[in-house]
């Protein structure tokens, strides 16, 4: 490696920290270094085209780093997984060339047919066998997820595992117990108050879908019927920090869910937990009570086990519009 120019690269990404504020994370504050092997760099500039932060120019045929970048490098890794010399190397912001992997060929991938099978032979499966899902097969599906794209890297999505049904039937009671102490949030009282100063679609949410959610956790689970999560023998909580992208944890979600249909596991999206845990001070302490590092704008449950039941047909859905612009 050409020491002078590690060496001039380090110093301009010294130079770059103290005068640019890093986008901040829960995991880091500081941003990445880049370091240029000019020997290896044969100037084509394939790096500087995918560096949307431009930390990155071309000069006298060689790549250098530039005095004017956006925020400073944020650690996407495009430049360094890119290069076709190796000639870049990306240290900090939880990366490093030690995370580089060779792209899966065109004839390893999924066809458009193949996925659309995919997708379409899902339903959501709340009635699961009596068998618990294998280890091997959570990490897999863990595996799957952490490649769904993020706002910012590093990811700030954080994944809560329920790993047995007997687990996943403690956190469904304690939560309804948990929500009794939220009722006054759906009473009669509270609804008229409030009506005044929240929109109609707010009003409708609460009465038409809140106040029969609750009932529905809490009466159920008052004889013994879990449709919080369903004593599915898997569970996993995806949810974000006050720094996350609020789409991060429901693209992570979604990926997981796919996959757990590539697995052969009925899968389900659970939106009715996350919002009743995130404020004031009796959702911290449930949040405490079982690890849930962060308050965060949008989180989802998914449920996965072998069916218990199969479905032989699907169900055509539709957008509420698609609108190409002229």
């Amino acid at each position: 490696m050409d020491i002078f120019a590690t060496y001039s690269a380090k110093n301009n990404s010294q130079t770059a920290k103290s005068n640019i504020m890093s986008i901040p994370t829960s995991r880091t504050n500081e941003n990445a270094e880049i370091i240029i092997d000019t020997e290896l760099c044969n100037g084509c500039g394939v790096c500087v085209s995918v560096c949307k932060d431009f930390n990155l120019i071309l000069e006298n045929g060689k790549v250098r780093l530039s005095v004017k970048p956006v925020f400073g490098c944020m650690a996407c890794g495009h430049c360094m997984a890119i290069c076709p010399n190796d000639a870049i190397q990306i240290f900090g912001r939880t990366l490093s060339p030690e995370d580089l992997f060779n792209i899966p060929g065109r004839n390893d991938a999924a066809t458009y047919g193949q996925l659309l099978a995919l997708l379409q032979r899902r339903r959501s499966i709340r009635e699961f066998k009596d068998k618990c899902v294998e280890p091997e097969k959570a990490k897999m599906i863990l595996t799957a997820a952490k490649t769904a794209p993020m706002g910012l890297p590093p990811s700030d999505v954080n994944v809560l595992v329920f790993d047995s049904k007997e687990k996943n039937h403690a956190f469904a009671k304690d939560f309804c117990e948990y929500l009794e102490g939220l009722k006054w949030m759906v009473s009669d009282w509270f609804l008229t108050l409030m009506h005044p100063f929240w929109s109609k679609a707010n009003d409708k949410m609460f009465r038409g879908f809140l106040k029969p959610l609750f009932d529905v956790y809490i009466g159920n689970m008052r004889n013994c019927i879990n449709v919080v999560n369903y004593d599915a023998p898997l569970a996993m909580y995806f949810y974000g920090s006050a720094f996350t992208d609020p789409a991060d944890p429901i693209v992570a979600a979604t990926y997981a869910m796919i996959a757990g249909e590539s697995l052969g596991l009925g899968t389900c999206m659970l939106g009715g937990i996350h919002p009743f845990i995130q404020k004031g001070r009796k959702a911290k302490l449930f949040r405490e009570k079982y690890g849930i590092r962060f308050q965060s704008k949008e989180g989802l449950f998914v449920v996965f086990g072998y069916p218990a039941v199969k479905y032989a047909k699907g169900i055509r859905r539709t957008f509420a519009s698609v609108v190409t612009v002229n």
